[in-house]
């Protein structure tokens, strides 16, 4: 690694634990990259809403990450911090809140996500507006998009663009629109958006439930995807959190190797997990990295990282490095 501030500071003060974890965890990101290697996030847990996407979308734009698979609320709430971030409100004694103090935030339509609140009219009300007449449109001309896509098509779109109250740099996903990354998010219907999707298919707004495309085909396109991009370089897992977001593309490798027998399909070729899951056999999210070896996900030789720490602490580090910030 380079010894630019962030990085000799890590390099300096983190030396033991998951300090040191971490600087061996981005060590071996850099080599992987430089030998040629992708990487692969996968993004769990309220990072949008953390604003990661002020380095992340940085690794984007610097060709350090070439797929993502997140969950529906990290898709969404990108963007609803892009168009009504001015409205949100933090709230920093958020450990201290009574019932009746949530009940007040209810009747605000402020939605809480630990210390910050999403304004529903301002955020997902604007945004669920705009979405919703691709999804008409698309649903009329008998298309049908992924979720990631129609969110490419609605940041795409000048009257959204107005309303815009942050730098787009900051944006991971408009990042990721401006380069056509692949994004898979399994359990869409698990999210804000999706609900409302839902409630306008049931409405008859919509009338092909799947105009909006599902969890089963984004495993296909990830199967094509990583079979084309593994015939040309080894990809990297870089994991933050546990859930759907992490189980769920981590199994094309086996799914591919052993239920379509395509035995030449290579292992995952780096292994990081940020999370402050209790390691454990019984948790997914917890299980250490040598039982994906079990499951024909990593090899014996692959580099394995557990980090059991506060994403939205670690991975701006990590990114800082690998950024040479």
């Amino acid at each position: 690694m380079s010894q630019t501030p962030i990085t000799a500071f890590i390099k300096h003060h983190f030396r033991h634990f998951n300090a040191a974890t971490l600087v061996e965890a981005a060590e071996a990101y850099i080599r992987h990259r430089e030998s040629g290697g992708r990487m692969f996030l996968t993004l769990a847990g309220a990072m949008s809403t953390a604003e990661l996407g002020i380095s992340l979308a940085e690794m984007i734009r610097q060709d350090k990450i070439h797929g993502i698979s997140c969950t529906g609320a990290n898709l969404e709430e990108d963007v609803f911090n892009l168009v009504a971030h001015n409205f949100y409100e933090r709230v920093p004694h958020w450990r201290d809140l009574r019932p009746e103090d949530e009940q007040e935030l209810l009747d605000k339509h402020m939605n809480r996500v630990t210390d910050t609140c999403i304004p529903e009219h301002e955020a997902m009300r604007r945004i669920e507006s705009v979405i919703l007449a691709e999804w008409i449109a698309r649903d009329k001309n008998g298309e049908r998009l992924f979720p990631h896509e129609f969110f490419y098509c609605i940041l795409r779109s000048p009257e959204l663009r107005k309303n815009f109250q942050i730098d787009v740099k900051d944006s991971w996903l408009y990042a990721a629109m401006e380069r056509n990354l692949p994004i898979f998010v399994p359990g869409w219907e698990d999210s804000t958006l999706g609900n409302m999707y839902a409630g306008h298919c049931i409405a008859g707004d919509i009338k092909n439930v799947h105009t909006v495309r599902t969890g089963i085909e984004y495993m296909i396109s990830l199967a094509d995807w990583y079979t084309r991009t593994s015939r040309e370089s080894s990809i990297g897992f870089f994991q933050i959190g546990g859930g759907i977001a992490g189980d769920f593309p981590i199994c094309v490798v086996p799914m591919l190797r052993q239920d379509l027998e395509r035995r030449d399909t290579p292992l995952w070729g780096y292994f990081c997990q940020i999370s402050d899951s209790t390691t454990s056999y019984g948790s997914y999210s917890g299980a250490v990295p040598n039982e994906k070896i079990t499951w024909e996900k990593l090899g014996i030789k692959t580099p394995k990282y557990v980090i059991e720490s506060d994403a939205s602490m670690v991975a701006p580090l990590i990114f800082a490095a690998v950024l040479g910030w």
